[in-house]
């Protein structure tokens, strides 16, 4: 089918009103006029997931990061990313983002780490003033009561592995139930958990000063977990999604590629409140 109509499948679902207004969204690359019969979703247009795609003979990308995030006045082959770019357009691929609006959106990434955990009961954290459906983070139960040491245990089981692996914040034996979650760096939402009654706030890219902040005050545990783990449970979501939208006349697959920048982690395992050696 052509493009354009896959472009409108995506959008419907992930509608870029709900993009924040220094996001950049939509088609990177790519003629609305070609035809589409093969679709890789990917959390990052990195080079190895474009070779992955050429490799596919996907004539789509659909990726949760931008590849063009900053204001660019010129895309050269001799630039990493301008490479990626005329690597693409070589190929006969299209390359479209939803990041910020797929966020937001229901069945989107939230609602996918959300489910992946085993959340029920879930609403945003941060609605959308015109529709309470939509919005930043979610909010909702465990099916019971664990400790955090056992929740950090659920997150890396239920997670893709990486290096930076899962870090909590909090006494081990606290007890949590109710959790509050943002995929990739949701911590401007720390206020917003504590809001909710979270025992518990899962999310990304957590700075030392913050996270020491708030372990001096009454408020949730803190779970950091990697970006692109963060996020990743929604490709599937995103794939199966695309699928049935387009009855099945686009063959739509999910990359197999870790796109998590950190690759090896050193060292031991400190025991909380043991003395530093």
């Amino acid at each position: 089918m052509p493009l354009r109509e896959v472009l409108a499948a995506l959008d419907a679902r992930y509608d870029p009103a709900l993009a924040e207004g220094w996001d950049a969204v939509g088609l990177v690359c790519g003629d609305p006029d070609e035809p589409v019969d093969r679709v890789l979703f990917a959390v990052d247009p990195t080079a190895a997931v474009v070779e992955e795609v050429v490799a596919a003979g996907a004539q789509l990308l659909v990726t949760h990061h931008p590849l063009l995030l900053t204001p660019v006045h010129g895309v050269p082959a001799d630039d990493p990313k301008g490479r990626l770019v005329h690597r693409l357009i070589r190929a006969g691929a299209g390359l479209f983002v939803a990041h910020t609006n797929a966020d937001r959106a229901a069945g989107g990434v939230n609602d996918a780490l959300a489910a992946a955990l085993g959340l029920t009961a879930t609403s945003p954290l941060e609605p959308s003033p015109t529709d309470p459906r939509v919005g930043l983070g979610r909010v909702g139960d465990l099916a019971g009561p664990m400790s955090l040491r056992a929740f950090a245990d659920l997150v890396a089981g239920a997670l893709p592995a990486t290096a930076g692996g899962v870090r909590a914040a909090g006494d081990p034996d606290r007890v949590v139930r109710r959790v509050a979650v943002c995929g990739g760096s949701g911590g401007s939402l720390l206020a917003a958990a504590a809001a909710a009654g979270a025992d518990v706030f899962l999310t990304s890219d957590l700075k030392h000063h913050p996270v020491s902040d708030a372990g001096e005050v009454p408020g949730p545990a803190l779970c950091d977990v990697a970006h692109f783990a963060s996020e990743w449970p929604w490709l599937p979501v995103a794939a199966e999604a695309l699928a049935a939208d387009l009855s099945g006349r686009v063959e739509v697959a999910v990359s197999g590629m870790r796109t998590d920048p950190w690759t090896y982690r050193a060292g031991r395992q400190p025991e909380p409140g043991a003395p530093v050696r």
